[in-house]
């Protein structure tokens, strides 16, 4: 695998170690399956849903690969501290880790009417817990280079086009996920003298749990309006190839890059 060292032989215990937050489902799920078919072994982090957790597992195994399964919660200190110690513990190595936990809230209230509390609980998960995970994450890819465990490791921020798309009745995920991507360019700028790119995969309207409640609505966007100039669905395996070619060092000389992974709604037409 081009961008991990993998030792003297290509065997199982020298495959290259992905950290995934929130791999348990959706997009997470997306990027664990196509991580494992490029090749790597991945701790995939649930916060509460061990069975489709285990399912991940089973079907990494299937791939050829190893998952190693971590409940943590991103938004607590500790549990940012024990998904990076396990993950080292469970594979000697950190290459890769994305970033991809991350909650909706739970009501959609406007703007003028919106409180603090799920302001705060978005904050936590969706930002806070991300900046000090990617912290604890590259002091250890730092570490582990120096000692020869790993070659060029990389993270992936997983945002959203709610990181530019104003959505008034969900204020407090977009200035999440705004927030996501000025923490890419932070930590791009930071660790580029270590050798270790930083990328940002922006999703669009992708289908998952968190999409479906408002499923026809956005069928009618992208199969009717227009939304998107590719007229489909995003799936999460969409956004888990984008995050193969970052891991397989297919952009090399690229960091902070925003990969957009939105059927073109990023686009400004006349």
């Amino acid at each position: 695998m081009s961008g991990a060292r993998r030792g003297d032989d290509t065997g199982p215990h020298n495959r290259p170690a992905a950290v995934v937050t929130g791999g348990s489902r959706g997009i997470g799920r997306g990027i664990v399956l196509a991580l494992a078919g490029a090749g790597y072994d991945v701790v995939v982090n649930y916060a509460s849903n061990a069975d489709a957790a285990a399912e991940v597992g089973r079907a990494v195994a299937a791939l050829g690969g190893r998952a190693h399964l971590v409940r943590a919660d991103v938004s607590r200190p500790a549990d940012r501290r024990q998904l990076i110690d396990e993950a080292t513990a469970a594979f000697g190595r950190l290459d890769l880790l994305v970033s991809n936990a991350g909650v909706a809230p739970d009501v959609r209230a406007d703007l003028l009417e919106a409180g603090e509390e799920s302001f705060d609980r978005l904050v936590d998960i969706n930002l806070k817990g991300p900046y000090f995970l990617i912290q604890l994450a590259a002091r250890t890819m730092i570490e582990q280079q120096a000692a020869g465990l790993t070659e060029r490791p990389k993270i992936v921020v997983i945002s959203s086009i709610s990181a530019y798309t104003a959505s008034v009745n969900r204020g407090d995920y977009c200035v999440t996920k705004a927030g996501l991507a000025m923490t890419t360019q932070l930590y791009a700028t930071r660790l580029a003298e270590h050798g270790i790119n930083v990328y940002e995969i922006r999703p669009g309207v992708i289908e998952t749990d968190m999409t479906g409640p408002v499923r026809a609505r956005y069928d009618d966007l992208i199969f009717n309006q227009g939304l998107t100039p590719i007229r489909r669905w995003g799936q999460p395996e969409d956004v888990g190839r984008a995050v193969v070619a970052v891991a397989t060092d297919l952009l090399p000389f690229s960091t902070g890059q925003v990969i957009d992974v939105d059927g073109g709604f990023h686009l400004r037409t006349l």
